[in-house]
């Protein structure tokens, strides 16, 4: 089964609310790019060499960005919906309101599916992890043998 690892890190930040408190963190391992992945599913029985699948990936980078600069939502059945959304600072009126002068950011977001054959909804991804804590991977100091 897979796991999940993390780490257990401690708010520093005097200017905090939770300054002092402690939080869980995911540590990740390794950061897949493109070409990783697509071996990755090339090497799952896939038909397709990890090129093809390449292809097809970068395909639907580029075709999402397409559609999301045109203002589509992209639907991927069983994994999720990705769409846009505007930071905006807000203007006193909407005739003050300029594009240029208040938004501040134009933000791509992804929706998990929520469906219930498919959903990796936050609550139901959660109930399929495992979780390690990476101090449990480090060697106890105290185990450890004096070298001679």
């Amino acid at each position: 089964m897979a796991k999940i690892l993390y780490e257990v890190t401690q708010n520093k930040n005097s200017k905090s609310l939770a300054f002092g408190k402690w939080y869980g963190r995911v540590k990740s391992l390794e950061t897949l790019n493109t070409r990783k992945l697509a071996q990755h599913i090339a090497e799952h029985g896939s038909l397709y060499t990890s090129d093809v699948v390449f292809g097809v990936l970068e395909k639907f980078r580029s075709c999402l960005l397409e559609m999301l600069l045109n203002s589509k939502k992209v639907k991927i059945d069983g994994l999720g919906t990705f769409y846009t959304t505007i930071e905006s600072g807000g203007a006193v009126s909407k005739e003050k309101y300029s594009v240029t002068t208040d938004v501040k950011a134009l933000h791509i977001r992804f929706l998990p599916e929520q469906s219930t054959e498919m959903n990796i909804s936050s609550r139901e991804f959660l109930k399929k992890a495992e979780f390690i804590s990476v101090d449990q991977l480090k060697p106890d100091p105290e185990e450890e043998e004096p070298e001679p």
